[in-house]
């Protein structure tokens, strides 16, 4: 059959129907690939250090962030979603802090930056008890077999103490990150400003530290304060990638966070970053800093292909936070980057 010629008008209301379809598929899915920014999630989005789980199709998505003091007893906070664009806030892991936290911390008002890690049917719960610029601080873990809250089986577990450090010691125990290894070992990176990012093995089923483990350094600015934390480790193609935050958070529209990269083909590394800079010698390549009426991000971690991050903004409150999400793309070396 011959192909009637397209007319000028029939070309340009396809292509109007193109870009309403791409606007609408921007909408739905916030992670979708694009060289601009994702639009802005909607909902309830104030999440600080968002530790994502992103749900399969018809699946729930969940986030878990830091406390709030004056919610819940400054809980872990988890909000939901159906689709990954619109979130909905879902309470706090618990309505009081276990007694122990307080009692090894004297001041925790609120707990932070937690991760979320699935192994064997069961989810483990890694977070940090701490003060402001202490480092005294404790990285605790909670267990459960279900995020669904409308489970029977729903219930968080306090597990106790993970890790801690005390004043002198060459790290800051906070912002866990779990990541396994080719023989499904796992292994926990953490860290905040001091010595830098440091590395412990640890034993499932327990999710605690291996007998003898001792920790070791990853990653360290070694210049000033020394500003770095929020270590996340993720595997893709073969390699590992170790994304952390630099410079400064929580200073409202004054933040400086911005998010950086190193690779390895091991998860315990050397990492290195796209120049080859070790980072444990200052190293690492920025894949996202101020970006539109953003001025800072950082605190990520990735699931299913996304990354999770807040950022820091003249939005309702100048200088107030709330969490990004997109999907990763990669170079054809082997690079992540964001959308810009």
């Amino acid at each position: 059959m011959p192909r009637t010629p397209m007319t000028a008008a029939v070309a340009a209301a396809l292509a109007v129907l193109a870009a309403c379809a791409a606007t609408q598929q921007a909408a739905a899915d916030p992670a979708a690939p694009s060289s601009a920014p994702p639009p802005p999630l909607t909902g309830d989005v104030r999440v600080h250090d968002p530790a994502l789980v992103a749900g399969g199709p018809g699946e729930d998505w969940y986030v878990f962030g830091t406390g709030d003091q004056a919610v819940g007893d400054g809980n872990v906070q988890i909000r939901t979603s159906a689709n990954g664009n619109h979130w909905e806030n879902a309470g706090t892991v618990w309505d009081t802090k276990p007694a122990w936290l307080s009692e090894e911390v004297p001041g925790v008002e609120n707990l932070w930056a937690p991760e979320v890690y699935e192994h064997d049917g069961t989810y483990y719960l890694y977070y940090s008890a701490s003060t402001f610029g202490s480092q005294r601080s404790v990285i605790a873990l909670a267990t459960n077999t279900t995020l669904d809250p409308d489970d029977p089986d729903y219930a968080w577990v306090d597990r106790g103490k993970v890790f801690e450090s005390h004043e002198g010691d060459p790290y800051n125990a906070i912002d866990p990150g779990i990541v396994e290894d080719g023989s499904g070992n796992p292994w926990m990176a953490f860290g905040s400003h001091w010595g830098g990012i440091y590395m412990l093995p640890l034993d499932w089923p327990g999710g605690k530290p291996a007998d003898g483990a001792q920790p070791f350094r990853i990653a360290d600015r070694g210049e000033g304060d020394n500003r770095i934390e929020a270590p996340y480790i993720a595997e893709h193609g073969g390699d590992y990638y170790l994304y952390v935050s630099f410079d400064a958070c929580c200073q409202g529209t004054d933040s400086t966070y911005k998010i950086a990269v190193g690779r390895s083909d091991a998860p315990t590394g050397p990492f290195t970053d796209a120049e080859g800079v070790p980072m444990t010698e200052g190293g690492g390549t920025v894949i996202l800093a101020e970006r539109g009426g953003d001025v800072a991000a950082g605190g990520q971690s990735l699931s299913e292909g996304r990354i999770a991050y807040h950022t820091y903004g003249p939005y309702g409150t100048p200088g107030d936070f709330r969490l990004g999400i997109e999907r990763v793309r990669w170079t054809g070396d082997g690079w992540p980057v964001l959308a810009h």
